[in-house]
């Protein structure tokens, strides 16, 4: 059991990272009072942005590979941003229905990365060159027990990404920043009254969810699938759940993501571990979803959204 755990382990926290600083993403638009179900679309964008710069660049400069996918993930990041203003445009000045703002965004980011990547290669794939390499933590993986599961086959982008989780949480709860944030997402007339621009935060809020999840498809990219397919798998739909299910805070979001990390982890290498594969594929594989569900029946009715998430901001309303 112990030995099933160990080589599932690494894997699960490199599932877990796109997961998190996806649903982290949600939660700074969601704390604004803006929903965002477009994080899928924008995990697309990401991702392909992010395999378009690293292939260009690594064709061009081959001695300079991961600079290469430091720069993609950058532009991956800006993507994110310019894309996501669309939907703040349309839930902000044009007081769209988020949630249809949403799902166009999934649907344009998907029609519109194939079409591209289409006509770039011709196959609709965009292959990079090299990825991030996993690596054991110097001193730190050689700690019995814990070096086995936290610091072995490790990625740069884990330990960037847990840093962006601890200085999330203190921005959102100890600066001023933080809790104009929160109150938009909360009372925005009262913020308002205290001359607060609630706009203009949740438009920051909403750019914020667009780079990180831009950022998240882009690291999907490259620790996991090395290609831009033209899909993340409905990451982007798990991220949601997952930042329901964390109640819409960010520690509680990287319990939640590890906990769906682990669910698509076993689903995934089932068939190459012995003790789990006795178990039929199929249950394996719908495992994920099911236990989605479940935690969002069961989490449902203890739900702490911010209060004014969804809602149409009106200067006017008391």
């Amino acid at each position: 059991m112990w030995t099933t755990i160990e080589q599932i382990f690494p894997y699960a926290i490199m599932f877990t990272i796109p997961l998190l600083i996806t649903a982290l993403g949600g939660l700074f638009s969601e704390r604004s009072g803006i929903v965002n179900i477009g994080l899928e679309g924008l995990m697309v964008i990401g991702s392909f942005m992010g395999a378009f710069t690293i292939f260009k660049l690594q064709a061009a400069w081959p001695q300079h590979q991961i600079a290469a996918i430091w720069i993609g993930l950058l532009a991956a990041i800006v993507a994110g941003i310019l894309f996501s203003l669309l939907h703040a445009f349309a839930s902000i000045h044009l007081s769209a229905n988020q949630v249809i703002s949403g799902t166009a965004i999934n649907m344009i980011a998907g029609a519109l990365t194939v079409f591209l990547s289409r006509n770039i290669t011709g196959s609709g794939n965009i292959r990079i060159l090299k990825g991030f390499q996993p690596f054991d933590v110097p001193i730190l993986h050689k700690i019995p027990i814990i070096g086995d599961l936290l610091f072995t086959k490790s990625y740069p982008t884990t330990w960037l990404i847990l840093a962006i989780v601890g200085i999330s949480a203190f921005i959102l709860k100890k600066t001023a920043f933080g809790l104009r944030l929160r109150s938009c997402g909360e009372y925005p007339q009262a913020a308002e009254a205290a001359g607060i621009n609630v706009r203009k935060i949740r438009y920051i809020g909403v750019m914020i969810s667009g780079a990180f999840a831009g950022l998240g498809g882009a690291i999907l990219l490259v620790t996991i699938i090395g290609e831009f397919t033209g899909t993340v798998a409905g990451l982007g739909f798990l991220s949601l759940a997952a930042l329901i299910f964390g109640q819409w805070r960010p520690l509680g979001i990287l319990a939640a993501t590890l906990f769906f990390g682990f669910a698509s982890t076993i689903a995934n290498v089932s068939q190459v571990i012995p003790s789990l594969a006795v178990f039929p594929p199929f249950i394996l594989k719908v495992f994920p979803y099911v236990v989605t569900l479940i935690a969002l029946v069961l989490f449902s009715k203890t739900s702490q959204a911010p209060k004014a998430a969804g809602e149409v901001f009106d200067s006017g309303k008391r």
